[in-house]
């Protein structure tokens, strides 16, 4: 079952053009809620929910899965807040590509950096 929340960031993904693969199950087992291939790098994305924090403190759950998706692939996590505070398709499509590192001046999708969360409890 697919969030509203989910299901605009998977649009927005698409119309920036990126290839990517919904609900995509890692080899240790997580699902993600998606893959997306940025000029040929693989990352995962994670759209966090209110269930996924406390506050806006992740949960001990949330920080496991987040570190050991983090040692398979870069993982990618979308706050709810930051998502919510986005009205138009542009600024969602603006946050994503700061969020997944697109360099948006080149012709085509370039990474510039792989990125895989530090989070301190």
């Amino acid at each position: 079952h697919l969030s509203n929340l989910q299901k605009d960031v998977m649009t927005e993904l698409v119309a920036m053009g990126l290839s990517l693969e919904e609900e995509f199950q890692t080899e240790n087992g997580y699902r993600l809620d998606a893959l997306v291939d940025v000029n040929g790098k693989k990352m995962g994305v994670e759209v966090d929910g209110p269930y996924h924090f406390v506050g806006r403190k992740p949960t001990g759950a949330t920080i496991l899965k987040h570190r050991q998706v983090a040692d398979e692939i870069p993982l990618i996590s979308l706050p709810y807040w930051e998502l919510n505070d986005l009205q138009s398709s542009s600024e969602k499509q603006q946050y994503l590509h700061a969020k997944l590192m697109i360099d948006e001046e080149k012709h085509g999708l370039d990474v510039l950096l792989s990125v895989a969360p530090n989070q301190s409890v």
